[in-house]
Order: C-alpha cells, then structure tokens, then sequence
C-alpha cells in the first residue's frame, strides 16, 4: 500500500511535521490546497507551498480543493511535484484540465466527494492516472471515516481492471491501520492520512499502513 502523508493539522507546526515525514518511508508528501471558496477553509497559497517545499526531501501529492484549479497547475509543475488532484465537483471543462496536468509533466488526478456518485467520472478513467475517493467531506482533517464510500472504491477498481488501466485508487479522510485494512480490501492502492500518523512514532505509523 502506498502512503501519502498529509501534513494539515491543527496542533502541529507544518515544518514539524514536514521533517517527521521526511523521516519515514512515506511515498508522498500530500499538499491540500483550499481557497475558502471551493470549501470553507483556505490554507497554502503557491508562495507558501514554494517555501515549504524546500524542507520536503519526498515528491508532491497535491490535491487542489479550490474552483479555479488551471491557475495552480502551472506554478506547480515547477516543484517536486507528482500528481495534481483537482475536483470533480469544481469545474465542468475536465478534459482541459487533465490536459494541461500531463502537458506539464504531471500525473492527473480527480477527486470526488462522498456525495458524488462514481459513475460520474467512469468516462474519463483511461485518462486519469489517479481517482481520490474521499472518505470524508473536503475541507477540513480529523474527521471520521465514511462507510457509505466503500462501493465506490469497489466499483472503480471492477472497471479499471476490466479495462486495464493503469489508474490508482487512492482514499483521503478518517484514515487509520482499521480502515486502511478496509479500503485495502476493496482495491486502494495508496491511503493519505493526518491526524493518524501526526500524533504518536510516525515512522512505525507509515510502515504499518505500508505493510497493509
């Protein structure tokens, strides 16, 4: 299992928690960008992502929780970026989108709310290199997993196999060893996880959930 680490909270120093992860086996930093638009919080401008960067020593999961997403993409592209996630939920030219992510260089990514319903992004799955299933809803870390979510990783992992895509599962929200094991189970490849892995030995935390 892939583990891509999040590195929002609000009882820790994002520059503290930045080097704990550096210290681990973690696969991904994950970056969640919101402009008090899209959801009601705002954290990191591009500026600030830049500055934070520096202290990061693992590639970027950056998932954009905002409605204009196209005006982060470039100004990403030049960090240690991997994948750009934006909502499915927050534009309707996708295809655009996921365009200028891979003429980037980047791997694309859409995340969807665990409102919307999976069937909605089945069209674009041969483009996608990433699907975020949320598990909770956008916008804010700590809270609890959603069970309701589970036939969406069930149907999306029935359809990629089917039609060999190369696209991975990835789940956000409520994340621990419990429910890491759950969406494991129902065919996740990666699990991005805060509160889980801020409090406590995060190094034995990343290789718990990478072993799953």
């Amino acid at each position: 299992m892939k583990v891509s680490v999040s590195f929002l909270s609000d009882k820790f120093k994002d520059t503290d928690i930045i080097k704990k992860i550096n210290d681990t086996d973690a696969d991904f930093v994950h970056v969640d960008v919101m402009d008090g638009k899209f959801v009601e919080n705002k954290t990191y401008s591009i500026s600030e992502i830049d500055n934070l960067s520096k202290y990061m020593t693992k590639p970027l999961d950056v998932h954009l929780m905002v409605n204009n997403p196209k005006k982060y993409i470039e100004k990403l592209a030049l960090l240690n970026v991997e994948y750009i996630t934006f909502h499915y939920e927050s534009i309707k030219n996708i295809d655009e989108v996921i365009d200028l992510i891979h003429n980037c260089g980047l791997k694309a990514g859409i995340s969807i709310k665990p409102s919307t319903n999976a069937s909605e992004i089945i069209k674009y799955l041969d483009k996608l290199d990433l699907i975020l299933v949320m598990s909770v809803e956008p916008g804010k870390s700590g809270q609890s997993f959603m069970n309701s979510v589970i036939y969406k990783i069930e149907s999306l992992k029935k359809i990629i196999d089917e039609k060999g895509y190369k696209t991975i599962i990835s789940v956000d929200g409520g994340i621990n060893d419990e429910t890491a094991r759950l969406v494991k189970d129902k065919g996740a490849d990666m699990v991005v996880s805060a509160s889980f892995l801020h409090d406590g030995d995060m190094l034995s935390k990343v290789n718990l959930l990478k072993e799953i």
